[in-house]
C-alpha cells in the first residue's frame, strides 16, 4: 500500500532509522579510537615501517590469538572512519595491510611537534566521559553545580589541584596542543607578534606556547603567568620566565598579552573580570598594546559540516566543566563590557581563531 501525500515513504523511514542509529552509535567511534590509542596501534604500525598485517599487529601488541578476529573488526571501524588506511592484498589468499593516514600520524609519539595523543587522552579520559552518562538528571537538577562536579563531587580544577597524576594529564594535554598549534599560528598569522617587546602568556601552563613565540621572536621578553601549583612544576628555560599569580587579581604589565584556550573555561561574568585585568596590564593601542586570544568562534572557519559539528559538539563537551564556546556576537559583548574598543578575528586555525583585541 502506497503512503499518502503527508506520510513518509518506506525509504524515508528507513533512512531516518539509519540516521538515528548512526547518531546513537557515535560513542563507539570514540571508544574505538581510545582503544587503538591505549593499545599503541599508531606507534606500533609506525615502528614497523608504516604498514602491518592484522597478524603482525596482533603479535606485536601482545594479543591472544583468539582476539585476532576482534582486532580485524576494530580496525575495520577505524579504516571506514579514515583513521587508518587499508592497502589491498596483492592476492585473495594474502592478508590486507594496515597503514597510517595524516590523521593517525598526529597520534604517533615520535612526531613531537604534532603529537596530539596527550590531549586526546584527556578528552577521552573516564573522568570526562562519565559525567555525560548523567546529563539528563543534571538538566533536571535545580542547582548550578557543574556536570563534572555532580559526577565527581569536586570541580575539574579542584581535581587537578588535588591529584598530581590528573594535573600532569592536563598539563601534558595543553603542551601537546600548544606544540601542534603554535607552529601553525606562527606560520599563518605570525604578524600579530611583530613589534611586541614584551609578552605575558596568561595562564600559559608549562610554557609550550611561550617557548614557540620566544624562539620565533628572540628579541621578545616572554613570560608565563599561572597559578602557583602549575608554575612549581614548569620546566626551567632560559628563554621563558615564569611568574605565580591569579589572573582574576593581577596580570603583570607587558606590551601584549597572549591567552590561548582560556576564556572558554569561564562564563561571561568571569571572562569580563579577566579582560578588565588584561586591559589594566597593557598600554594604549597607539602605544602597541593589545591582547591576542586563541579560542573558538562558533560559526567561523571553514564552512564545512565537520567543522560546524565539531564546534557545537565541543561546546557541549566543555559544558561538563561549565565552559562555553562563543559566537562572535557573544565575544563582542564581553569585549565591550570589559572596556575594549575594537577587535579583529582571523579564522585560520580550523575550528579555532586568532583574535586581536585592542584597548
Amino acid at each position: 500500500m502506497a503512503p499518502t501525500q503527508d506520510e513518509p515513504s518506506s525509504q524515508e523511514l528507513l533512512q531516518a532509522q539509519v540516521d538515528l542509529w548512526h547518531h546513537a552509535l557515535g560513542f563507539v567511534k570514540s571508544m574505538a579510537l581510545k582503544c587503538a590509542m591505549e593499545l599503541q596501534i599508531p606507534n606500533t604500525i609506525q615502528g614497523h615501517g608504516g604498514s602491518m598485517t592484522p597478524l603482525e599487529l596482533a603479535t606485536k601488541i601482545g594479543l591472544h590469538p583468539c582476539k585476532l578476529p576482534r582486532l580485524r573488526r576494530l580496525m575495520r571501524v577505524l579504516t571506514v572512519l579514515g583513521i587508518f588506511v587499508i592497502h589491498e592484498a596483492a592476492s585473495e589468499d594474502k592478508e590486507v595491510v594496515y597503514g597510517l593516514t595524516p590523521t593517525t600520524r598526529l597520534l604517533v609519539s615520535d612526531e613531537v611537534k604534532s603529537n596530539l595523543f596527550p590531549i586526546l587522552s584527556l578528552m577521552l579520559d573516564s573522568t570526562i566521559i562519565f559525567p555525560f552518562l548523567g546529563m539528563h538528571s543534571w538538566f533536571l537538577d535545580e542547582c548550578s553545580t557543574s556536570l563534572f562536579k555532580k559526577a565527581h563531587g569536586i570541580t575539574f580544577w579542584e581535581m587537578a589541584g588535588q591529584h598530581e597524576t590528573y594535573n600532569q594529564l592536563i598539563n601534558n594535554a595543553m603542551v601537546s596542543d600548544s606544540n601542534f598549534l603554535m607552529d601553525i599560528i606562527l606560520r599563518e598569522c605570525g604578524d600579530v607578534f611583530l613589534g611586541i617587546n614584551s609578552l605575558i602568556d596568561v595562564a600559559g601552563g608549562h610554557g609550550g606556547a611561550a617557548r614557540a613565540i620566544a624562539k620565533a621572536f628572540p628579541h621578545m621578553k616572554c613570560t608565563v603567568s599561572d597559578l602557583p601549583h602549575v608554575v612549581a612544576e614548569a620546566p626551567t628555560d632560559g628563554n621563558v620566565s615564569f611568574i605565580s599569580g591569579d589572573m582574576f587579581k593581577y596580570i603583570p604589565p607587558a606590551n601584549a598579552l597572549f591567552l590561548k584556550w582560556i576564556f572558554h573555561d569561564w562564563g561571561d561574568e568571569d571572562s569580563v573580570k579577566i579582560l578588565k585585568k588584561c586591559k589594566e596590564a597593557i598600554p594604549p593601542r597607539d602605544a602597541g598594546g593589545k591582547v591576542i586570544i586563541v579560542d573558538m568562534v562558533v560559526g567561523s572557519g571553514p564552512n564545512e559540516i565537520v567543522t560546524r559539528e565539531t564546534q557545537v559538539l565541543y561546546d557541549l563537551f566543555i559544558m561538563c566543566i561549565e565552559g562555553i564556546e562563543r559566537e562572535e556576537s557573544k565575544w563582542k559583548k564581553i569585549f565591550m563590557e570589559a572596556g575594549f574598543s575594537d577587535y579583529k578575528i582571523m579564522s585560520v586555525l580550523g575550528v579555532r581563531s586568532v583574535i586581536e583585541l585592542y584597548p
